[in-house]
């Protein structure tokens, strides 16, 4: 600046002493010093602008680099602890797979018991069905599910409509019923007693759950003192008509209902003792 203002005075002072040429070239360099210190002033601001910018920049670098030299660190100590967790997890597994082991041995034994049991089921129902043969399959129905045997006879094989009072006809029956029964000292059974939607209006019976659990009785009665059944084996119940095989909307269906039912219990500490049998047996 102190320089333009020189030459500026000395343009002014020599003016008057200088020829118009030289006066021209004064002012010429006056025009291209003025140009230089604006470009100057131009680059000096650009290179401000940049050296703010690098300052933030290297801030943030700094930043990061501390945030890294942290999270390396964090690393490093979960590097040690996954080490240790492996080597919990091995020894877990380890003892998971032993405990497979011993699980799928169980199953394997669980699955001969009920081979087992399956097999003295199928007996028990060839053993019904050869005793009841020549009886009609619409009033003597044997079945099994899930390794219960059921035997549904029809009450009009076994009782007179409305009476709890076996027929002579259907002691017949319940004698096979009985020598199959006591063919399989450790199989036990209850008598079910269902009926109809129908109300009941017979003296000595209050209505359908008592009838149930009279027929069933009667059924139990006659297998004890006829046919020589234990009666610590025998059940007797009378389920009315809460569980009917099909609706009760027609006469056909209502005969379906009306009927009396025996269900060969599983003993399930016979079952329980194949499987320990099987477990003591086993490598």
């Amino acid at each position: 600046m102190i320089r333009i203002l020189t030459v500026i005075g000395l343009v002014g002072f020599l003016s008057s002493c200088v020829s118009m040429k030289t006066f021209k070239d004064l002012e010429q360099l006056q025009t291209e010093t003025q140009t230089a210190l604006d470009s100057a002033t131009v680059k000096l601001n650009i290179c401000e602008e940049e050296r703010a910018e690098a300052v933030t920049a290297m801030d943030l670098l700094r930043q990061e680099n501390d945030f890294l030299k942290s999270n390396n660190q964090e690393l490093i100590t979960n590097i040690g602890d996954l080490t240790t967790l492996t080597q919990k997890g091995a020894e877990n597994l380890e003892r998971s797979l032993e405990s497979l082991q011993e699980k799928d041995l169980q199953i394997k034994t669980m699955q001969e018991a009920v081979t087992r049991r399956d097999s003295v089921t199928l007996a028990l129902v060839t053993s019904l069905k050869g005793a009841l043969g020549n009886i009609s399959d619409s009033d003597i129905e044997i079945s099994v599910e899930k390794g219960v045997v059921y035997v549904s006879i029809s009450d009009k094989l076994l009782f007179r409509s409305g009476s709890h009072n076996v027929t002579n006809q259907a002691r017949a029956v319940l004698g096979k019923v009985a020598t199959v029964v006591n063919n399989q000292p450790d199989i036990e059974f209850m008598v079910e007693g269902h009926t109809d939607n129908v109300p009941i209006s017979q003296p000595g019976i209050q209505d359908n759950w008592d009838l149930s659990v009279k027929r069933a009785t009667s059924v139990v009665r006659i297998l004890q003192n006829d046919f020589d059944v234990p009666p610590e084996r025998m059940v007797a119940a009378g389920r009315s008509y809460y569980h009917p095989v099909a609706d009760n909307d027609t006469s056909a269906n209502r005969q379906l209902n009306r009927r009396t039912r025996i269900v060969i219990l599983p003993r399930l500490g016979q079952f329980y003792e194949l499987i320990e049998q099987g477990m003591e047996s086993a490598p």
